[in-house]
């Protein structure tokens, strides 16, 4: 097979930026018309769940409904994923001494806008779920059944939110000889004289010529894969089941464990945070960027292990608790 089939370099013309170079516009990234797109994605698949019938409770759902929940819903969505990517994630302790920096969108140093570099799915998992309990209360709509429809709605935008990270050259996997393997720009060089490099790079039908001192290697790109099973499959089961569910709180249940099965499995080809490195390495193993042990666990796969936890344990009391009902 020619070397050139072996690996795929990061496309040369995508930057974070949409209009790079170009005096104010450059301030306008990928990763927040990312978000844009998730959220008008979110409202649309609610719109025809609404006219399915799936938000009625005593009374029928608006369309000013549908806009106001998910508001609320972005709102508690964003803190989340702000304050626990910022208190949780990051290791200087800098957002705890100074909790205004958590929403302050420049570099302290320089005094560039970076825009609120970081967010962490989980955190807006838990403060989304927040924002539509607080909603349902306030407005008396049953919880459970905006919950499922929400859950529905969620994947297919999360997709949009993943292509965002790889469009940002970021969140990238580890080392592989795939062929899809990718070489981004901004992960870590290895030096050219170790053995284990040159073989590596060999492998992958990369060449190292004589004056090249550090080299970047093919990683997986695991934003894609999160996009392509985190955001379709997952839509796409949950948009076919939703017409079955048993009872309110199902589809919540079939997400919660879906996504938090699916992206622990993902966790194994994604590269940790280097300042967190595992949280659980029986070997101590402090090698990030190659998997040698499937006992070797991130934060995010902890995190996910709670999700399937959680997912498990609110489809067995929905289950016992809808049974009784019935029996009633």
């Amino acid at each position: 097979m020619p070397a050139h089939f072996l690996y795929v370099n990061y496309p040369s013309w995508i930057h974070p930026e949409i209009f790079p170079n170009v005096p104010v516009l450059g301030l306008l990234r990928w990763y927040g018309l990312m978000y844009i797109f998730a959220f008008a994605t979110a409202f649309f698949i609610l719109k025809l769940q609404q006219k399915e019938g799936a938000l009625n409770g005593p009374k029928a759902a608006s369309e000013d409904d549908i806009f106001s929940f998910i508001a609320c819903g972005i709102i508690f969505l964003l803190l989340g994923a702000r304050i626990f990517s910022t208190l949780v994630y990051d290791t200087s302790g800098d957002y705890w001494k100074k909790p205004w920096l958590i929403f302050w969108p420049f570099d302290t140093q320089t005094g560039k806008f970076t825009g609120l570099a970081g967010m962490s799915y989980h955190g807006g998992f838990i403060g989304g779920l927040i924002g539509m309990i607080i909603w349902c209360k306030s407005h008396k709509r049953p919880f459970w059944k905006w919950a499922d429809a929400m859950c529905v709605a969620i994947p297919l935008g999360y997709t949009f939110g993943r292509l965002g990270n790889f469009l940002n050259g970021e969140l990238y996997g580890r080392l592989t000889t795939v062929p899809w393997g990718m070489i981004f720009p901004r992960s870590e060089e290895f030096s050219t004289s170790l053995a284990w490099v040159q073989d590596f790079a060999a492998k992958c039908g990369l060449s190292i010529s004589s004056t090249d001192k550090l080299i970047r290697l093919p990683r997986h790109p695991s934003q894609l894969y999160e996009a392509l099973f985190e955001g379709l499959l997952l839509f796409f089961i949950l948009w076919t089941v939703r017409k079955h569910k048993p009872f309110d709180g199902f589809l919540s249940a079939i997400y919660t464990l879906g996504y938090g099965s699916v992206r622990f499995v993902i966790e194994y080809f994604r590269e940790p945070d280097a300042d967190l490195g595992y949280r659980i390495s029986p070997d101590g193993n402090k090698i990030l960027y190659r998997n040698s042990s499937l006992l070797d666990i991130s934060t995010g796969q902890i995190l996910c292990f709670m999700m399937i936890a959680g997912g498990l344990l609110l489809m067995l009391t929905l289950f016992i608790l809808n049974k009784k009902k019935g029996k009633e």
